[in-house]
């Protein structure tokens, strides 16, 4: 007997994009969840006006890499990831921050940056992807340090301009 396809019952939007195939979660408040998912999970059209315009902006980002969103996000997190994923917000496209000197603007620790980076709920919407390591290298993307987390870091911020050919 098959095993059944993969269902995606609590996404409201599964589409393919260069990354490869991306998930979202809505609220009534805005977007709580971009996930990375397997190739296996089936495609679903917007269920709302929020996930038809979530996927609307993410293509046009992944066209034009200046692209700003402006999509009503609702990340649940502690008051300091709030903060931080905030100020993620705010480094613009083709631009990156060392862990430390994005800790230094916010008065924190580059260990407790990577943390709230690690648990952001919106990557590529929420750039955790434009913060690097002091060090030259990429630092880690989702909580990998090496592996596809990096290739699509990498992929990110080359496509932003940030990075030419970085790995």
């Amino acid at each position: 007997m098959a095993s059944p396809m993969p269902r995606s019952p609590d996404y409201d939007l599964v589409l393919d994009s260069p990354l490869g195939r991306l998930a979202l979660r809505c609220s009534g408040q805005g977007l709580t969840a971009l996930d990375y998912v397997a190739d296996e999970v089936p495609l679903r059209d917007p269920c709302n006006t929020l996930s038809s315009q979530a996927a609307e902006q993410l293509r046009h980002y992944f066209k034009d890499p200046s692209f700003v969103f402006d999509l009503p996000l609702d990340l649940q997190g502690t008051p300091f990831q709030q903060r931080i994923w905030s100020a993620l917000i705010r480094i613009p496209s083709g631009k990156v921050l060392s862990y430390g000197a994005l800790a230094r603007l916010v008065g924190s620790g580059p260990r407790a940056i990577g943390g709230a980076c690690r648990a952001n709920p919106l990557p590529v919407i929420v750039p955790c992807h434009r913060v690097i390591s002091t060090r030259g290298g990429l630092g880690g993307y989702g909580g990998a340090t090496c592996g596809a987390g990096l290739e699509v870091k990498s992929w990110l911020l080359v496509h932003e301009g940030a990075l030419s050919g970085f790995s």
